[in-house]
């Protein structure tokens, strides 16, 4: 039995879900989500909890277990609390800022690279050196920071490149410092 499919999703308060078959609709004070689940998977509503069943045993239906039930826990962490990914510029003469709702990056190359945010996510730059997205849709927030941080990853030997705040770059001895 999956020991994440068989928690309940604890509903908090001003959240209000509406299952229509394998159709669901979560409201919250940031916002609406709606997402179309595999039929195998039951959903119901016990009070203010959401349950997630599945009819057997088969191979299909206990990998679609926890990930219904981890979507729809994701669902109801996004229209309550939302979500933010955190991005630092680490390097000399890189830096970021707004133009409008785009994003741009000068980071090295011979042109600025424009960022244009999905529907549903934000992106602010409160210095040249940081970038926050924010969003109720978990996917599209981790989707829009990925494609921030593919411009310029952080490399191996000076770390220089955006990454995620709090990310740990593995360091790469250079040339010489072997030598003798």
């Amino acid at each position: 039995m999956s020991r994440i499919g068989k928690k309940p999703v604890v509903l908090p308060a001003g959240v209000t879900v509406t299952i229509s078959g394998s159709h669901v609709e979560v409201k919250g004070p940031k916002g609406t989500l709606v997402r179309d689940f595999p039929e195998i998977i039951t959903i119901t509503q016990e009070g203010n909890e959401l349950i997630c069943t599945r009819p057997n045993d088969e191979i299909v239906a206990r990998s679609l277990h926890g990930t219904t039930r981890a979507l729809l826990n994701s669902m109801v962490v996004g229209v309550s609390e939302g979500f933010t990914k955190k991005l630092e510029i680490v390097g000399i003469g890189y830096r970021c800022q707004m133009r409008g709702t785009n994003l741009v990056l000068n980071m090295g190359y011979s042109h600025e690279v424009v960022i244009t945010p999905e529907e549903g996510v934000k992106i602010t730059a409160p210095d040249a050196l940081k970038i926050i997205v924010e969003g109720i849709d978990a996917q599209k927030v981790g989707q829009t920071a990925a494609r921030i941080r593919a411009v310029r990853e952080p490399e191996p030997y000076k770390g220089k490149g955006i990454k995620y705040v709090g990310e740990y770059i593995i360091r790469k001895e250079g040339k010489r410092a072997g030598k003798k």
